[in-house]
């Protein structure tokens, strides 16, 4: 069967690490392409279209877009900077022929630069490099590509690979640099179309498409975004769906294409029929998932699936049970719950949902705390409400022994701080492998230590350097139990009876450690009001008033001065809690309370 290629389409990833530019970049390509109007009103960073997303400054979900240029269209899909979200990564690879890696002209490669660029090594895809933020005061473009050689001399790239074309932008202004002079992004449309080649398909051969993605229409329903590779789909055509696992020879569920989605800048926009090389949407089959091929029913034939790492984080969510529980959710059932999240992992194919022995409760298995943080922040916002566990780590039997996931940490701070970092990542049974000093008052430093350190690390991290550290990490393999880690080494507040916080009651315990609650929140018994200066938990009464006596005294109307209390994030929480501790998500508020929550009954266990 002979190879054809439609020289009219390219199609592309823009990956890097996270803050690199990529959306930035992608929003000046869409500007410059014409697809907006010269008075649009148009958002900045318009690919990041989830709330969560513009509130962060990070892109968690990948996203594919179409522009014109000279004749042809380029399909761009922004992906994910942030490791947790790696396995968005890995799907966008697979729609893709080429990549536009995007590195810091002042930070160079960091970890996640090197798991995108590893991946795209792996698939055969060639590279067009960019070096972006080139206005930086602090830019050093030149020893930046030496260090992007090293990676992909390091990441056994081939000779066609290396030869990479470079370009030097600053995303933010929209230009692209040429032997000195500023220009528009015009050289990085002519290099895409120059160095990323054509899509290529097999000339007669059947329909296949694999789904990267799915998404929802209120109008026609599920919508499943995927790559036509070979053959052409037009709509009321007859499909089948063959998944990995579905056996040789038996008849496979067949479905009609009611519904055939081209892009257009940002804009979906109905089509009749599309062939190889397209990124189509397509609405009408009922029940299909992520990996699954779209494929002739008359000659099927399944492409391989879609493959990602496998998780190295788990977490225990359950139905709330707390005294408020009902109070501010709308959906606060264990089958709510349930439903929901295996809705989600559905559509995230980084995470894995299992049963436990307990009904109302899940194991959910992903890549990071921020992956989890963003799940449970998704649904809080969806009306749900649960309790999720302390992260825990998972660990496999290699040989006969325990092996647990390991980390590349990566940290850049002042010089000023590296004793107290590196003695902190000691600790954490992590040890140094690298360190750069740039010159400029700023040291990188590089740690291998196991993930389970990394729990709790990076609020401790921020309040050593006072702000001023940057950490990045990525999984970097397994290797043997690393030995014991110490948890937080503080105990609990905790508050002993229902009712209401007072100040003259915060007055008198904020002596004993960093209060969470303030003067006027709702309490109940065993939830933890603070953070104990000491090892050990104390349970305290928050809600003591004052007596009223008509007794005059030289302190009767002075007021309580009370610090404000320390108010904690969904990551930091998450942090927070030790094995006997759980977090209460509602749409209104985080708690954090202990498991047992009568302090009678954790006093008989102790």
């Amino acid at each position: 069967m002979t190879r054809a290629r439609r020289d009219d389409i390219r199609n592309i990833a823009i990956i890097a690490h996270v803050d690199h530019g990529k959306t930035t970049l992608v929003d000046a390509m869409l500007w410059q392409s014409g697809i907006f109007r010269a008075n649009a009103s148009v958002a900045e960073r318009v690919m990041d279209s989830l709330s969560l997303e513009r509130e962060k400054g990070i892109t968690i979900m990948a996203k594919n877009t179409a522009i014109r240029f000279r004749g042809s269209t380029i399909n761009i899909v922004d992906t994910p900077g942030h490791a947790d979200f790696g396995g968005e990564v890995e799907r966008a690879l697979t729609m893709v022929d080429g990549v536009l890696l995007l590195v810091d002209a002042a930070e160079g490669p960091l970890p996640q630069t090197r798991f995108v660029l590893k991946k795209a090594i792996e698939a055969g895809l060639p590279p067009v490099v960019v070096i972006n933020k080139i206005d930086r005061p602090d830019a050093r473009p030149a020893e930046v590509l030496d260090a992007l050689y090293d990676l992909f001399i390091d990441l056994d790239a081939t000779e066609d690979q290396l030869s990479f074309p470079v370009l030097y932008t600053n995303a933010r202004a929209g230009t692209c640099r040429v032997n000195g002079q500023e220009t528009t992004l015009v050289p990085l449309f002519e290099e895409i179309l120059r160095a990323v080649p054509p899509p290529a398909h097999d000339q007669g051969s059947p329909l296949q498409m694999r789904v990267a993605q799915l998404d929802y229409s209120d109008y026609v329903g599920r919508l499943a975004i995927a790559r036509i590779v070979n053959g052409r789909v037009k709509v009321g055509q007859q499909v089948a769906v063959a998944g990995p696992g579905d056996p040789a020879g038996e008849a496979l569920p067949r479905a009609k294409v009611t519904t055939l989605f081209g892009y257009d800048g940002l804009k979906r926009v109905p089509i009749e029929e599309a062939g190889p090389g397209d990124i189509v949407a397509l609405a009408g089959i009922e029940g299909i998932g992520i990996g699954q091929t779209i494929t002739d029913p008359d000659d099927p034939r399944p492409l391989p699936p879609i493959t990602v790492d496998e998780p190295t984080l788990a977490m225990i969510f359950s139905a709330n049970t707390s005294p408020f529980s009902g109070k501010e959710g709308t959906f606060v059932t264990s089958r709510h719950l349930r439903d929901r999240l295996f809705k989600e992992a559905l559509t995230n194919v980084s995470i894995r949902v299992e049963e436990t022995g307990s009904p109302d409760s899940l194991k959910v298995s992903g890549r990071g705390e921020l992956q989890m943080a963003i799940i449970i922040e998704t649904m809080r916002r969806e009306g749900y409400e649960m309790q999720v566990g302390k992260p825990e780590v998972i660990t496999r039997q290699i040989g006969g022994l325990r092996h647990e996931p390991m980390e590349r940490l990566t940290v850049d701070c002042p010089e000023e701080h590296i004793g107290v970092v590196t003695e902190r990542v000691g600790g954490r049974r992590g040890r140094m492998t690298h360190m750069v000093n740039h010159g400029s008052g700023r040291v990188r430093l590089e740690f291998r230590l196991p993930s389970r350190g990394l729990i709790g690390f990076r609020s401790q991290f921020l309040t050593d350097t006072r702000g001023t550290g940057i950490m990045n990490h990525l999984y970097d393999g397994h290797e043997p139990w690393q030995g014991e880690i110490k948890g937080r080494q503080t105990g609990s507040l905790v508050a002993d009876r229902p009712g209401r916080a007072t100040a003259y009651a915060i007055e008198n315990i904020q002596e004993r450690g960093t209060l969470l609650a303030s003067p006027g929140d709702q309490v109940y018994e065993g939830m933890i009001v603070g953070e104990n200066s000491r090892p050990g938990d104390i349970d305290v009464n928050i809600t003591k008033e004052k007596k009223l006596t008509n007794m005059r005294a030289s302190t009767a109307d002075e007021a309580a001065r009370i610090v404000p209390a320390r108010l904690l994030s969904l990551e930091q929480a998450i942090e927070f809690i030790n094995d006997d501790e759980t977090l209460e998500v509602t749409p209104k508020a985080f708690r954090l309370r202990k498991r047992t929550l009568s302090a009678s009954q954790r006093r008989n266990r102790t």
